[in-house]
């Protein structure tokens, strides 16, 4: 295997973590509208990720970053074609954070409320968003002979990348009940399940029509065996949490979105952003790559870096991996002592 190739495998993974640890936490996000039904539950909802969702972003700035280095065409490419998408996921991810940071610096309603409708809205578009980006990367842009875009906006709104962006708003919108079912305790839990199943039905109808239209467009026997393997890991973790069985539920929803990704990995390779005016112009894992030695060092970097990462991120989970509820919660938050967010 060439060097191109174990890069493009190593981003794959990279963004599988992103959206298999972030794809939790824009759910519970979302979920902060629907699953709580005043100020105390959504402190707790959002205290379910507060120590941890900063963390889950790192995995976007190396996938990123990786791409840079790795494949230059390509994040240059993309970048410029997706600019006004990519630039209003990075809008909504900054005011995210800010709205994580700040809400609980006054005690205020309003002022509350204004941060968790930003909230709410944050996790919502980027979660659609990376789905329409990505659904796009896989059927093809227009791309010409000198590896640039030459579409438009609309050109990225078709019905298969909204399509896309529904899925993935669907698949981490039930991964989050999962884990809020997860991380809770009362009333907020036995709802959190409730609702999973509810999500789980709906994310699965989305799923099989969307990845059964990539599967005969684009699949090979590869994809299909990603194919399966989504179908029945969303099938378990569904049937896993109407059992109350919220671990196994959420190994499973998990391992839904790490086929999914998979899949659209698979059916993209060789590669990296097909053109639509002409297969030949196609940005390809081999002309698209930076060279050898470029490669040769990155790898090195990574697998020194990559252990460090992994642990702190796990100890991270594992220090914050008790249940929270609403008797948690102080009864209210003022600029002199925030709630913990």
């Amino acid at each position: 295997m060439e060097l191109h190739d174990v890069w493009f495998v190593l981003i794959a993974v990279l963004w599988t973590g992103y959206f298999f640890l972030e794809g939790f936490d824009f759910g519970v996000g979302v979920l902060t509208r629907l699953l709580g039904r005043d100020r105390r539950e959504r402190r707790v909802l959002i205290n379910t990720i507060g120590p941890v969702w900063d963390g889950n972003e790192v995995w976007l700035l190396t996938a990123v970053g990786a791409t840079f280095a790795a494949f230059p065409d390509w994040y240059a490419t993309l970048l410029s074609g997706f600019y006004l998408p990519l630039l209003l996921i990075l809008v909504c991810l900054i005011l995210r954070g800010l709205a994580f940071e700040y809400r609980a610096k006054r005690s205020e309603e309003r002022w509350q409320t204004n941060w968790e409708r930003a909230i709410f809205w944050c996790s919502l578009l980027p979660s659609f968003l990376w789905g329409m980006a990505f659904a796009n990367i896989v059927r093809g842009v227009a791309i010409d002979a000198g590896k640039e875009y030459t579409g438009g906006l609309l050109d990225l709104v078709n019905p298969y990348a909204l399509l896309g962006g529904a899925t993935t708003l669907a698949l981490f919108t039930f991964h989050g009940a999962v884990f809020t079912a997860l991380k809770t305790v009362g009333d907020i839990r036995v709802r959190a399940r409730a609702l999973a199943v509810r999500l789980g039905s709906a994310a699965a109808v989305l799923a099989v029509v969307f990845l059964g239209w990539t599967q005969l467009d684009r699949g090979d026997a590869a994809t299909l065996v990603a194919l399966a393997g989504a179908a029945g890991a969303l099938l378990a973790a569904v049937r896993a949490i109407a059992a109350g069985r919220e671990g196994w539920s959420f190994a499973f929803s998990g391992a839904t979105v790490v086929a999914v990704v998979a899949l659209l990995f698979l059916a993209l390779y060789p590669n990296v952003m097909p053109s639509t005016l002409h297969p030949d112009w196609s940005l390809t894992v081999s002309n698209s790559s930076s060279s050898d030695y470029t490669l040769t060092i990155m790898t090195w970097l990574a697998a020194l870096a990559t252990p460090l990462v992994l642990l702190y991120q796990g100890w991270t989970y594992w220090v914050f991996r008790k249940r929270i509820g609403t008797q948690h919660i102080a009864d209210d938050a003022s600029p002199q002592e925030p709630a913990r967010t």
